[in-house]
């Protein structure tokens, strides 16, 4: 007959995948909860994963013979049923913990006929169910207040700790709450709860459980408990990985829980500063295992004016010029530069492609550590060009950065200044490379995550890549004082920002740690004012302050393929193997496998030719040209700078690198072609003052006699428009002071003076 109830009847189980989720930090600390579809908040639990003082506490109160009766305790249960015949119903239940499980898992009145279901539920919990067993259903259901059932779930919510971490008091606290859970619910009725945690230890006490001495210390201890509400930590990571993993009920991720509050806590302290509507996302890895330690996905997920339910770590959107340390780095290991090869930073043309600088201002020549630490545009397009496009997308891709390109796009040059998609969290796992000796790795989010580690860059290439990110002299805000004894001092950053101001980025590389940082809206709306440098930096010299440092630094040292070089400008040869009189300026650069480059031929210039120029002179020094002879002819070699660069040179660079005349008699060479042109409509050193009582600004008209294609015309640095040969262009003169205005021709042929504006 019991054989056939059973069948009939069978035994209401929880599903074991089935109820609520928790997403814990590495430490057991709960990040977020997903209630299951009745609203119920459950921590799975095991028997060995509570405190052995919430058992003791917890059997001494409610059932001392747990391991030693059948489901039902006879002498309890007669106590009980005595009660209700003497009062009318029931007083003292007399049940078991199984009992209190039989309850539990199925709703049963409470009546004499609910008794009895009660009971034979119970010898039915153990003909099928081991004591461990029974004791886990209890352990992981029992009800204590509002939406929480579970003793983890409770003594989270309720104390703030794992329930592996009770003290006396508190284990018998939370032994007694599922008696009553609405009435002694510790927030919300602490008197009352104290009241009942007190009889629990009295009970322990007279048993002869606990001593007198440990239930007085237990007893001092106040009823304090938070107030109840959902842990709600990394919010946007634990959704990621619950909506991976649906049927998982306890998702351990490797998350430092101290160190994410920590974060909350400065981005939510830095958001004033944003304009309304930004959003920040910030992720930080532990370059020793790549495993994740920080992850925001947004600043505010509650909050919808900024787009909190939208991941940011995730989100594709325009890198900007975070990609460049990397394309630096291949041109390392392709044998093109050394860390001080010069470039030009100029107004080029690049097949149609006219890049300008962020701050529209041009340089002239720079050396590759200055470039990049300034992030000039026209140079990291120049060495994209002779990498190529296509094999350094391919290169990215390797290494672990997908970049996203319009449909039916192919890759191009604008790649480099943000003309492409990626993630923070791309680039986080690509910037670990420089801590890695050039392995690039995805980052991990779990223990059980397979590490995904591929080579992005040789090590000499990410150790030089390195120094010069982690010595930018750059002013800016929350970077350690010149010369001060900060832990923090040698982090490698790199900022970036998209077209548009959309994007706002700082990528940051310690010893211990990468730490990336986006600002921006999520709907793509510009911020204007808002970039790299000074809107995602300071919150990441702010992150890395609050990072620890695990003792001796860790930074790999310098590969033996690295090596310090001295090399000349305008050459870029070693300077132990040029002529003296052809070293103009000396550069110490780092060199990778001994591998000193020539600088960059020009192109596109047929009136000018950059590098060693060997000229046939006579005994005056005066040039012959093919056909021409004279008297004390020799060779002489020139070393000429890039002609782009000249505006820049100062008067003995370029005196040193002027061809000498032609020798009377020679017929003209395509040498005279790259002669300078002139600026006509004033003249140099004018001084020039407003209209009285105009407030039009000052305007002047100039033309470039002598030029032929595209003319370039510059305002201090600054890029104001291109004319076609000879066609006039109109400046405006806005600021008082000294003014330097520069036409330069495609062909290298260029003129400068200088005027000076009058204050009203």
């Amino acid at each position: 007959m019991a054989a056939i109830l059973d069948r009939v009847f069978p035994l209401p189980l929880p599903k074991p995948d089935g109820g609520s989720t928790v997403v814990l930090a590495r430490d057991g600390t709960p990040l977020r909860a997903f209630a299951d579809s009745d609203g119920v908040w459950r921590y799975p639990v095991t028997v060995d994963s509570v405190s052995p003082l919430y058992l003791t506490a917890l059997m001494g109160y409610e059932d001392r013979w747990f391991y030693r009766h059948p489901g039902v305790n006879p002498y309890a249960l007669a106590r009980g049923l005595a009660g209700g015949l003497l009062h009318g119903h029931i007083v003292s239940g007399g049940s078991t913990l199984t009992m209190q499980v039989a309850r539990i898992i199925e709703p049963i009145p409470h009546t004499f006929g609910g008794k009895f279901i009660q009971i034979l539920r119970a010898l039915q919990l153990e003909a099928h169910l081991s004591k461990r067993q029974i004791l886990e259903l209890y352990l992981n259901h029992a009800p204590f207040g509002g939406p929480i059932q579970g003793v983890d779930a409770a003594s989270w919510a309720y104390l703030g700790k794992p329930a592996a971490q009770l003290s006396r008091a508190e284990a018998a606290l939370l032994a007694v709450l599922p008696q009553a859970p609405s009435r002694l619910r510790p927030d919300r009725h602490p008197d009352a709860a104290r009241v009942a945690r007190d009889k629990v230890l009295a009970r322990l006490r007279d048993e002869g459980i606990w001593t007198a001495a440990q239930v007085r210390a237990a007893r001092i201890e106040p009823v304090v408990a938070r107030s109840l509400r959902a842990p709600l930590s990394a919010a946007l990571l634990a959704e990621r990985l619950h909506r991976e993993q649906p049927r998982a009920r306890r998702i351990t991720t490797t998350i430092d829980a101290n160190l994410q509050r920590a974060a909350e806590d400065r981005v939510s302290d830095y958001l004033p500063r944003l304009p309304r509507h930004t959003t920040a996302a910030l992720l930080v890895v532990d370059n020793a295992t790549h495993e994740a330690r920080v992850y925001l996905g947004t600043s505010d997920f509650a909050d919808p004016d900024r787009h909190g339910y939208v991941d940011m770590v995730q989100a594709p959107r325009s890198p900007g010029s975070t990609l460049k340390p990397f394309l630096y780095g291949l041109a390392l290991d392709d044998g093109l530069i050394t860390s001080e090869s010069l470039l030009v930073d100029a107004p080029q043309d690049f097949d149609g492609y006219q890049p300008g600088n962020f701050d529209e201002a041009f340089s002239g020549p720079v050396g590759v550590a200055e470039a990049l630490q300034r992030s000039l545009n026209v140079p990291a397009v120049d060495v994209l060009d002779r990498v190529g496009p296509n094999r350094f997308v391919a290169r990215l891709a390797a290494g672990g950065v997908d970049l996203g390109l319009p449909a039916g796009a192919k890759p191009n040059l604008s790649i480099i200044l943000g003309g492409a998609a990626t993630t923070l969290e791309n680039l986080v796992g690509a910037y670990s490379a420089f801590a890695d000796r050039g392995v690039a790795a995805a980052p991990r989010y779990t223990r059980q995550q397979p590490l995904q580690a591929r080579r992005l860059l040789s090590p000499g290439a990410a150790w030089i890549i390195r120094d010069i990110l982690a010595h930018n002299p750059a002013d800016v805000e929350g970077a350690p004082l010149a010369g001060a004894v900060n832990r923090h001092a040698a982090v490698a950053w790199k900022t970036g920002t998209s077209y548009g101001y959309r994007d706002a980025w700082a990528i940051g590389v310690t010893d211990q740690f990468t730490i990336g940082v986006w600002i921006g809206r999520p709907d793509g709306t510009p911020s204007p004012g808002q970039y790299g440098a000074v809107t995602a930096l300071p919150l990441l010299f702010r992150i890395a302050d609050m990072l620890p440092a695990r003792g001796a630094a860790v930074r790999f040292a310098q590969p033996a393929s690295v090596r310090s070089q001295v090399i000349c400008w305008p050459l870029g040869s070693a300077q132990a193997d040029t002529d003296p009189t052809q070293c103009r300026q000396r550069r110490t650069a780092w060199v990778l496998d001994g591998v000193v480059p020539p600088t960059f031929a020009e192109r596109g210039l047929d009136a000018w030719s950059a590098g060693l120029l060997s000229l046939r002179v006579d005994g005056k020094g005066r040039r012959l040209s093919a056909t021409c002879r004279g008297q004390g002819e020799h060779v002489e070699r020139i070393a000429r700078w890039p002609a782009l660069a000249s505006p820049w040179l100062d008067a003995d660079d370029r005196a040193a690198s002027d061809l000498p005349p032609l020798a009377p008699g020679c017929p003209a060479d395509s040498l005279d072609d790259g002669e300078p042109i002139r600026i006509a409509g004033i003249a140099n050193g004018t001084r020039l003052r407003r209209a009285p009582n105009s407030s039009e600004p000052l305007r002047v008209t100039l033309r470039a006699l002598g030029a032929s294609g595209t003319v370039q015309w510059l305002l201090d640095g600054r890029l104001q428009g291109t004319t076609q040969d000879t066609h006039s262009i109109l400046l405006q003169l806005g600021q008082p002071g000294g003014h330097t205005i520069t036409a330069l021709s495609a062909r290298g042929a260029w003129s400068s003076l200088r005027v000076d504006v009058a204050a009203p």
